[in-house]
């Protein structure tokens, strides 16, 4: 039974949500699967994307083969490295404590990459609706200026006082 590691597709129209599932090749892409391996939100900035990697791991090393998108999302969680490194451990290139080492070590870094891209976002959106304010303010601000009349002073007053001194 040839095994597939791919995406259904639920969620509403334009707002697709998938479970990352290991399923039979022949069956239908929204139908029944064997396990599911976790979830994938692309419509999060940055996506959201909740893997069981060591379950990912088990089917690749029993022979699933990954879609392109799925491979995609297995390489960004890291389970096509955790095979990798695995695939040296089973030939004795390293032993289980260095390969879980350098493992931690990736997604330390990765979890970095991503935070960061996390703070810079929520910094950009910070930024523009400072501006989307002042601008606010701006346009305010011009509004209440154009809708107050303009009191001038009037000559004629002068000349008033002026008459009313000579009388």
């Amino acid at each position: 039974m040839p095994v597939k590691i791919r995406l259904q597709r639920h969620g509403k129209k334009g707002k697709p949500f998938y479970w990352i599932v290991a399923a039979d090749s022949r069956a239908k892409r929204d139908g029944r699967y064997l396990e599911k391996l976790g979830t994938y939100n692309p419509n999060t900035n940055p996506a959201t994307i909740d893997l069981n990697v060591d379950g990912a791991v088990t089917w690749l090393q029993n022979g699933a083969q990954p879609t392109d998108t799925a491979k995609a999302i297995l390489s960004y969680k890291g389970a096509l490295l955790k095979n990798h490194l695995a695939g040296g451990v089973r030939k004795g290139a390293l032993t289980e404590e260095q390969a879980e080492a350098k493992f931690q070590e990736w997604v330390d870094a990765k979890s970095a990459k991503v935070g960061a891209k996390t703070e810079d976002l929520a910094k950009a959106q910070a930024e523009a609706k400072a501006k989307a304010l002042e601008a606010e303010k701006a346009v305010n601000e011009a509004r209440i200026a154009a809708a107050t009349p303009v009191v001038e002073e009037e000559a004629p007053a002068e000349e008033a006082e002026a008459s009313n001194e000579e009388e």
